[in-house]
């Protein structure tokens, strides 16, 4: 029986969306929270549970080192639970002193490690995944080439030509149409210098991206950047990657998702962008179940698309994510004591609000989506 062939019809029949997001967010969360374990070992912490959902536990294992590892009812998310925590946010318990084998009794550099390799997992994993599907699958990306013009178009208005090589668009270098796309897109009514490469010859082209308002059916409508232009078809743009070829490009792969995710933020700060493009569950949901027909490698890519996004999104300095406790740690290099237990609790809650606020956000504009979608059939 052919595995690869098989792979979409056997995970949409448990659970259709719902159990191929299941999948991808089970293993993304125990690599991430792996990640966390295994440095605190290597750092001589001494771990009570490392768990795989919350609530009731429906199976556990104590190792020889004493650490719980179990599977709770509710399979969405996970915890590490160090010696000397008093709760899940990994406070220190006030009562007690902290031990030398436990979280809060080591130096601030190996909490900080500690801390951090729950997203650098993430980011491995990502890494892992997308140089894996590259090797096997070549490289798919269109090249930075262009092919057909459309008449009328802002391209064509500028003076851009079939078979011309973009090479830097204000000043940053493409490497392939997908890069191409991602500045475009968030370009809209903003001149764009092109640096292109047609026959030899170099030359700078302005052009203004038009505003276009996509419709994504599920995901709503937005305005992008449209110039009128698509990737050069030419076979040779499409071809089998070395190991270290897969590694350079997957490597490249994070770097874009980390950026559009970081300019998207910015926007959204000063005002450019809008919330109602953030997605909760049944975003992922869709975009996992949509991965997982297309087979195997479309689902393991997404899965690493979704690493990246959560590995980055928790080194984001909110309380309660990994990336608030690396501000504590640096105040408390800085300050060389540790906040106040109240000044921590009270920056937890508002961590906590934050991420509730996000998810809530996200979530609701999945909801108004899909009523949207069947009032207009």
């Amino acid at each position: 029986m052919d595995l690869l062939a098989t792979f979409p019809a056997v995970i949409l029949s448990y659970g259709g969306y719902t159990a191929a997001l299941l999948v991808a967010l089970t293993v993304i969360v125990f690599i991430h929270e792996y990640g966390h374990f295994k440095v605190a070992r290597l750092c001589g912490m001494k771990v009570d549970v490392f768990s795989i959902g919350f609530g009731r536990e429906i199976w556990g294992k104590t190792d020889r080192y004493g650490t719980r590892w179990k599977v709770g009812w509710l399979p969405v998310g996970g915890y590490v639970k160090f010696a000397g925590d008093a709760n899940a946010a990994s406070m220190p318990d006030a009562d007690e002193p902290p031990k030398p084998d436990e979280f809060h009794g080591k130096p601030i550099w190996q909490r900080a490690l500690v801390v951090a390799a729950g997203p650098a997992a993430n980011f491995i994993l990502a890494f892992i995944l997308f140089a894996g599907a590259l090797y096997f699958l070549g490289d798919q990306t269109p090249g930075s080439r262009l092919g057909k013009i459309e008449p009328g178009s802002a391209a064509e208005q500028a003076g851009f030509q079939p078979e011309d090589l973009v090479l830097r668009i204000d000043g940053e270098g493409v490497k392939s149409f997908t890069d191409i796309v991602a500045i475009v897109s968030g370009s809209a009514g903003k001149n764009l210098a092109f640096d292109i490469d047609r026959s030899g010859s170099e030359l700078t082209l302005n052009v203004v991206p038009r505003p276009i308002v996509e419709d994504r059916g599920f995901y709503g409508k937005i305005t992008i950047g449209r110039i009128g232009a698509a990737p050069s078809q030419n076979p040779s743009n499409f071809h089998d990657v070395s190991v270290s070829r897969a590694f350079e490009l997957s490597g490249d792969q994070i770097e874009r998702i980390v950026v559009g995710t970081l300019q998207y933020v910015g926007r959204l700060i000063i005002g450019q962008d809008s919330v109602s493009q953030l997605g909760g569950v049944g975003t992922m949901a869709k975009l996992t179940g949509d991965a997982a027909q297309g087979g195997i490698f479309p689902y393991v890519y997404m899965v690493a698309v979704l690493s990246v996004s959560i590995g980055l999104i928790n080194l984001f300095p909110i309380p309660m994510l990994d990336g608030g406790h690396l501000v504590f740690y640096a105040l408390e290099a800085i300050r060389r004591k540790p906040l106040g237990p109240q000044a921590q609790e009270w920056s937890f809650r508002i961590g906590f609000a934050v991420v509730i606020f996000i998810m809530l956000v996200g979530n609701m504009n999945d909801l108004i989506r899909v009523t949207l979608r069947n009032l207009a059939y």
